[in-house]
């Protein structure tokens, strides 16, 4: 970009920024993508707390899907939106850590074309089977893979899916085909059809169809037994120790929104985090509520790239 054209950008960034402070905000409906399919566990808990924020900033926060590529679609479309505070992401580990280590090519910067808003849930993630397979653990997994190497096969909705999935084979459960999907909804259509034989999903994403008998869980991805899936034993405690994925998600703004805006989006949704209802049904939801200032998802991002990079790295970690 030339000089001239460089100054205009500036100029009118500034503009726009300004803009957004002559009036109150918000002064019409505010959009929220969700980088992934209608119905997947992040959708479902934004459009939660989107029904919460309208009524307590008195204008709608629209949800919208921009699923494709990990999610790295729908966060491309905000980073390059207005930064004024009117479209914003339901950012995720996937989005703004683990997908810049895995793809060959981003269209944003996960740390500098962004503006962190708050740490909104943390989640483990689930391995899970139809209720008429034979499989019921990790070792009947391991077992079945060595019979018949590359016959069973896992529906992965996501990065962070594939990045369990990768995780396993490098702890012994291998021989297992990865089948990549898009989101959440035809991962869990096709296993429960049968077309796959397992899936790698969150424990949001996945908890009523276990509830209603629909599809088991064979292990989840904390380190100690959560009560987000009470009853199903981490994978740390079937043979691979340590075994730790968590999976989270965050609300984030264009870079360069106003600091005020920023702010107020923060103050708000931590009023309506810290409503019980809200909190119980998030629970109910298969999530964790977070909390806390732009700040500090700015260092957990930051934190969680510094584990997960190296990692990645070593592993040769590719998305398909």
């Amino acid at each position: 970009m030339s000089i001239p054209k460089l100054i205009a950008a500036c100029a009118a960034s500034i503009a726009m920024a300004q803009a957004a402070l002559a009036q109150p905000y918000p002064s019409r409906p505010i959009r929220i993508i969700v980088p992934y399919q209608a119905g997947q566990g992040t959708d479902v808990a934004t459009r939660h707390l989107a029904d919460y924020l309208t009524k307590a900033m008195g204008q709608s926060f629209v949800v919208e899907n921009r699923p494709g590529a990990g999610g790295n679609i729908g966060a491309a479309e905000v980073a390059r939106a207005a930064p004024d505070g009117y479209t914003l992401v339901m950012g995720t580990n996937g989005t703004h850590v683990l997908n810049q280590y895995m793809y060959a090519s981003m269209p944003f910067d996960p740390e500098k074309d962004f503006e962190p808003v708050m740490l909104v849930s943390s989640f483990p993630m689930v391995v899970l089977a139809s209720p008429s397979s034979p499989y019921n653990s990790l070792s009947d997994l391991q077992d079945a893979a060595k019979a018949k190497p590359d016959e069973l096969n896992v529906g992965l909705p996501s990065t962070t899916a594939r990045l369990v999935f990768e995780l396993l084979k490098q702890r012994g459960v291998n021989s297992i085909r990865a089948i990549p999907y898009k989101g959440s909804g035809t991962s869990m259509t096709d296993l429960i059809g049968g077309q796959v034989s397992l899936a790698i999903d969150t424990v949001s994403a996945s908890r009523s169809f276990i509830a209603s008998g629909k599809l088991k869980a064979l292990g989840v991805t904390s380190l100690k037994p959560t009560a987000l899936l009470a009853g199903v034993k981490p994978v740390s405690a079937q043979g691979v120790d340590g075994f730790q994925v968590i999976a989270w998600n965050g609300l984030y703004a264009p870079r360069g929104t106003p600091g005020a805006v920023v702010q107020k989006l923060n103050a708000e949704l931590a009023k309506v985090l810290a409503r019980p209802e809200v909190k119980q049904r998030l629970l109910d939801l298969g999530h964790e509520p977070a909390g806390g200032s732009p700040a500090e998802l700015a260092e957990f991002a930051r934190s969680e790239r510094q584990k997960w990079a190296p990692l990645i790295a070593k592993a040769g970690l590719k998305a398909e």
